[in-house]
């Protein structure tokens, strides 16, 4: 991944989608040549002079003081995820002199497994920001059962949604998961672009899905942290569930996160979990349960139960009891 060619394309495609009207500027004259703001009204905007601004758009982030970075952030209407991303951008450090090793796979600990169990009506997982599903509980097991499938450990969402011709049937609103999942990647690359499982990752999907290279060149980024799953699923049928993704405030991420890469996910160190809402009921026969019923449920608003452990995220997701 080259520094200069992402920064540059990044700032780039923010400005082109920014009009001299949507910045408060006046638009003389009707004949614009460039999409978007030009540079030196960027500069403008941001309190940088001209030559400094079209400096930052060639890629040389280097020595720029948080202030000139919220300048451009605010001249470009840029949201959280992507002042986050300039900021990750900027504050990079300097590629590893040799190639990183590639460490020996993480394994999640008992405790931390037993806790996932230990959520008996809603699904739960620990995912990170790859898109890996590193531990799931009984109901996420059957809930993902379609990208479990794939034999590769740990299951990654973003192989199944791009490469998977079962994704586009499993998710109902396939192309906005398909937005999301590109997004964050881009945010996890901004982040930590010497993780070598990424760079794979980003390799494989870029080689074999003309629809994963269109949207990364997009270079959009987006905070995917709560939202509404529509699945379709093979043996339950439709589902629309809420989801929350979260990392507990005690273990909040370091000050010095984005002046530096960040080498291997951290370690997860404590759990909290909290009683999950009235059960979901769905379209079709429900996930088999130690008791079912013979009733055919009603179709009821999904409520919103979860858990989280540091370090990575743990997704919850209501589903029927």
């Amino acid at each position: 991944m080259d520094d200069r060619a992402q920064i540059q394309q990044f700032l780039a495609s923010r400005r082109a989608r920014i009009t001299p009207e949507q910045a408060g500027l006046p638009a003389y004259g009707g004949n614009r040549r460039v999409k978007g703001l030009r540079r030196e009204e960027v500069a403008m905007l941001a309190g940088v002079s001209v030559d400094y601004y079209v400096r930052l758009e060639r890629g040389n982030l280097s020595g720029a003081s948080d202030g000139v970075l919220d300048g451009v952030a605010r001249a470009l209407h840029l949201d959280d995820a992507e002042r986050d991303h300039l900021f990750d951008l900027a504050r990079r450090g300097p590629a590893p002199a040799a190639p990183r090793r590639r460490p020996a796979a993480r394994k999640i600990r008992p405790a931390l497994q037993q806790m996932l169990d230990a959520i008996s009506d809603a699904p739960a997982w620990i995912g990170n920001d790859r898109h890996d599903l590193v531990a799931v509980n009984r109901l996420a097991a059957a809930l993902f059962a379609p990208i479990l499938a794939d034999p590769r450990r740990p299951a990654n969402t973003a192989r199944f949604t791009y490469l998977d011709p079962a994704a586009r049937e499993f998710f109902s609103d396939w192309d906005k998961v398909a937005d999301d999942v590109a997004a964050v990647l881009r945010v996890e690359a901004g982040r930590n672009p010497y993780d070598k499982d990424l760079s794979d990752l980003i390799g494989e999907l870029s080689t074999r899905s003309e629809v994963f290279r269109r949207r990364w060149a997009d270079h959009n980024v987006r905070h995917h942290r709560t939202g509404t799953k529509k699945l379709h699923h093979p043996e339950v049928g439709d589902l629309e569930l809420h989801f929350e993704a979260m990392t507990p405030a005690s273990d909040p991420p370091s000050p010095s996160s984005s002046t530096r890469p960040r080498r291997t996910p951290p370690a997860p160190t404590a759990c909290v979990s909290w009683p999950p809402g009235p059960p979901l009921r769905t379209s079709r026969t429900p996930f088999p349960t130690r008791n079912p019923t013979p009733d055919r449920p009603r179709v009821q608003q999904p409520r919103v139960a979860g858990s989280s452990c540091p370090g990575d995220r743990v997704d919850t997701s209501r589903m029927p009891a």
